[in-house]
C-alpha cells in the first residue's frame, strides 16, 4: 500500500509544473508559448532569462529528490524509491495539472540520480559525469546534447554500481526507464542536431 501511494505521490509532485508557475510569477505567461514549447529549464531560460529559470531548475531537481528520500530513508524500500522516482519523471513530462504537456525530465531525473548516489555513498561517481556535461556545454553549447549524453552516462554509472551489488537492482530499473524516457523525448532534438538546426544555448527565444 505504501508503494502504491508513493507512486501516486511521485506523479502528483511531478505534475506540479514549476516552469508554468514561475513563468506566471515572472510575468511572461505560459512558457510553452516560447521556443520548444516545454516547461523545463532550457525553455524557461529562453522565455524569462537566467534568474527565473534557475528557480525552475532547482524546483525540478527537488521533485526528483523527494520520492527517493521517502522511499529509501523513511520507508526503507528501494523499490518504492525507484518507482516513486520514475513516477515523478512521468508526472513532470506528462503533468495532469497542465494538460499532460510538461518538460523532458532531465533535471528531475538528475535529482533522483544524485539522491541515489548520495544515500549509497557513491556521490564521487557524479564527478566524471559533471566533467562530461561541462565539456559538452562549453565546447558545443547544445543543452540537448549535454542532456542526452549526460543521462546515458548516468545510466552507465548505475549499471556499473548495480553489477557490483553496490546499489539495489531496483535502481537499475529506475535508470533504464528514466533514460529511455529522456532519450525518446529528445528524438526531435537529435534530428535537429544531425541537420545542424538545433539552437545553441542562448539562441531560439
Amino acid at each position: 500500500m505504501a508503494l502504491f501511494f508513493l507512486i501516486l505521490f511521485g506523479y502528483f509532485i511531478g505534475s506540479i509544473t514549476s516552469g508554468l508557475i514561475i513563468g506566471r510569477i515572472a510575468g511572461v505567461g505560459d512558457v510553452r508559448k516560447y521556443g520548444s514549447g516545454k516547461t523545463g529549464f532550457t525553455n524557461s531560460l529562453r522565455a524569462m532569462g537566467l534568474k527565473w529559470s534557475l528557480f525552475v531548475l532547482t524546483a525540478d531537481i527537488f521533485k526528483g529528490v523527494i520520492p527517493v528520500i521517502i522511499g529509501s530513508v523513511f520507508l526503507d524500500n528501494d523499490w518504492a524509491a525507484a518507482l516513486g522516482g520514475i513516477a515523478t519523471v512521468v508526472g513532470h513530462n506528462w503533468p495532469i495539472f497542465a494538460n499532460f504537456k510538461g518538460g523532458r525530465g532531465v533535471a528531475t531525473v538528475f535529482g533522483s540520480f544524485l539522491t541515489i548516489l548520495i544515500i549509497n555513498s557513491q556521490w564521487i561517481m557524479l564527478i566524471p559525469i559533471a566533467i562530461l556535461c561541462i565539456f559538452i556545454i562549453t565546447i558545443f553549447r547544445y543543452v540537448s546534447l549535454m542532456s542526452v549524453l549526460g543521462v546515458f552516462a548516468g545510466f552507465c554509472v548505475i549499471c556499473i554500481l548495480a553489477m557490483q551489488n553496490i546499489i539495489a537492482d531496483s535502481y537499475f530499473v529506475f535508470g533504464l526507464i528514466s533514460m529511455l524516457i529522456i532519450e525518446i523525448k529528445h528524438v526531435g532534438n537529435m534530428k535537429r542536431l544531425i541537420l545542424g538546426m538545433e539552437p545553441k544555448i542562448g539562441e531560439g527565444k
